[in-house]
């Protein structure tokens, strides 16, 4: 699927039709696949006492040697992988760290974060639910969204309703028309998955708001498994349909 290539890390004009996905880091607990120009996906991995060892998305958008990253990796050591990556690699400072909602394959790796001097960003609720389950708090709240600052130009964090989670929120790179869903998105052909924390009564109707805000996107990233266009929101509005 991934093709290794020379000069990965360059920040060419490429258009995004000529873009072909390449796998530029790979161990035992990460692999991270640049997408776009100046997008990339990280992957870690969480085991599960039902879904077995669950590989888990997370995201890098970059400009002007700025990075902001969506999700930690699953644990501490993944996420310690990931900061190295993007500081000797990349060559970018990390402007913030996003979970999109409190579970571990969202925050699990979040104490490295800190640990590196690197401010976290969450919904309110999210760090509710963190306080509440013991986990490592975020550090910095919003209710609705939240624009960061990236280079010359920014990213967005947004709520639009509940769905996998009552916090859940997704992160868009306007830049390149990308969508990080998190674990509100599913890969195309997904099962239901988790639903300890769902709303799954609302989880079709927070999508469609996602939809209605961005028709034309481009990429989307999921929590779970293989990324995509739009056809992953119309698949995950459809699951969720009628419940």
């Amino acid at each position: 699927m991934f093709f290794l290539c020379g000069n990965v890390y360059s920040q060419n004009k490429l258009s995004s039709k000529e873009f072909t996905p390449i796998e530029v880091y790979h161990s035992e607990n990460l692999v991270i696949t640049q997408i776009s120009d100046n997008s990339f996906l990280h992957t870690s991995y969480l085991q599960t006492n039902d879904f077995g060892n669950v590989p888990c998305n997370g995201m890098i958008v970059r400009n002007s040697n700025e990075v902001v990253v969506f999700d930690t990796p699953t644990n501490d050591k993944s996420a310690e992988e990931l900061i190295k990556f993007i500081k000797e690699k990349l060559h970018c400072k990390i402007n913030a760290i996003v979970p999109t909602h409190f579970h571990s394959d969202c925050l699990g790796g979040l104490a490295s974060f800190h640990s590196n001097k690197i401010s976290s960003f969450a919904n309110s609720a999210t760090i509710e639910l963190a306080k509440a389950n013991n986990v490592v708090v975020p550090q910095n709240g919003f209710n609705d969204s939240l624009k960061i600052k990236l280079g010359n130009t920014y990213t967005i964090v947004k709520y639009f309703g509940q769905g996998h989670t009552k916090d859940n929120v997704i992160g868009y790179f306007p830049k390149e028309n990308i969508l990080f869903g998190g674990c509100l998105i599913k890969e195309l052909q997904a099962t239901k998955g988790y639903l300890g924390d769902a709303n799954i009564s609302e989880w079709s109707s927070t999508v469609e708001n996602v939809k209605q805000q961005y028709p034309n996107v481009k990429i989307v990233v999921p929590g779970h498994g293989e990324i995509g266009g739009k056809e992953l929101l119309d698949y995950t509005i459809k699951l969720f349909k009628n419940n």
